[in-house]
């Protein structure tokens, strides 16, 4: 298939196997733990904004981090990043152009520097135009379930273009809108639903077009470090019935959708909503991706088909994010 142009931790089989799988899986920064001696910390160099460094390295996390023997030391961005150190692994959110030449740099000359991740990986998701095609690439399909993309189309400009645009690429109403460019600020994650033609008159570009699956009104969230994986529900849009289609007009816009304080893992749920998605239909979907996108440290949007136990699709992937409780890795 070719595309046009971030509480309670959710186990995949229930409560009584949380404290078994905390304790397989590694920790965010301890990818490459087991290559290093254990009588050695392991040395984080962590390059960060201002708030990312407030919503990642907390209290409890360094705690539990140093109780492990990792430490997580400031790079300074203002001297040479080979002066500084060691590191074993260097953590940083940063695609800058400067950066992304210092930390290359960086790498050819320490090849045995973990470092999360690559910045041009990192730059691949900014790009929602970009971001899905590895899932559509993979097909991946299986006994556990099916996962795929929605169907999509890319809007660089001109607006009054759209109806027409939409029409021959066959796309449904309704149409979720998103900004093109998924930087992670605030109006990145904003999101409108076009519920008829003349709504999506209304749009701005650049923007990308899914087709909107009625899903329940609930996503997984996938957080994915290394191999370990964890899986939280939060709400999302509700579905929209025939009834509602034919009766409604306008866009509708939603600031932040399935935030963290959007959980929904307490709430009273159909079970056949609730169910999380395969655990080995998980695993292969991650490992795929790690490998397609050379990303370590990401969390997917994933939405269940209303109606069904084993149509899945992706509908976003973050790099990095912040609005989770990384030091559930460590426990």
């Amino acid at each position: 298939m070719k595309l046009t142009d971030d509480n309670e931790e959710v186990t995949m089989n229930g409560t009584r196997e949380v404290e078994t799988a905390e304790e397989e899986i590694s920790s965010p920064c301890s990818l490459v733990i087991e290559a290093f001696p254990v009588k050695r910390s392991i040395i984080v160099g962590y390059a960060l904004t201002s708030k990312k460094i407030k919503s990642f390295l907390q209290p409890k996390l360094e705690g539990l981090a140093r109780n492990k023997g990792i430490l997580f030391v400031a790079i300074d961005q203002n001297r040479p990043l080979s002066e500084q150190g060691p590191f074993d692994i260097v953590l940083h959110k940063q695609i800058g152009k400067e950066w992304r030449r210092i930390l290359e740099e960086f790498r050819l000359a320490h090849p045995d520097v973990t470092v999360l991740d690559p910045p041009d990986a990192i730059l691949h998701l900014r790009n929602r135009q970009s971001m899905l095609q590895c899932v559509a690439d993979m097909n991946l399909s299986d006994s556990y379930g099916r996962v795929g993309v929605p169907k999509q189309l890319v809007i660089k400009r001109d607006a009054s273009s759209i109806p027409e645009a939409v029409n021959k690429a066959g796309l449904r109403l309704p149409l979720v809108a998103k900004p093109l460019v998924a930087d992670g600020s605030a109006k990145s994650h904003e999101l409108s639903l076009a519920y008829d033609q003349h709504a999506l008159l209304k749009l701005e570009p650049p923007l990308v077009l899914q087709e909107f699956v009625n899903h329940g009104g609930v996503l997984f969230k996938v957080y994915i470090v290394g191999e370990a994986i964890r899986v939280v529900r939060r709400f999302s849009l509700p579905d929209v019935s025939r009834r509602e289609l034919s009766e409604a007009a306008g866009v509708f816009r939603f600031p932040r959708v399935s935030c963290a304080a959007a959980s929904a893992d307490d709430a009273d749920l159909d079970p056949n909503i609730a169910e999380l998605p395969p655990r080995p239909l998980l695993e292969r979907l991650a490992k795929e991706l790690r490998r397609g996108l050379g990303l370590r440290l990401f969390n997917l949007d994933i939405i269940r088909e209303h109606g069904t136990r084993d149509r899945f699709y992706v509908i976003d992937i973050n790099y990095f994010p912040g609005k989770f409780d990384f030091h559930t890795f460590l426990q």
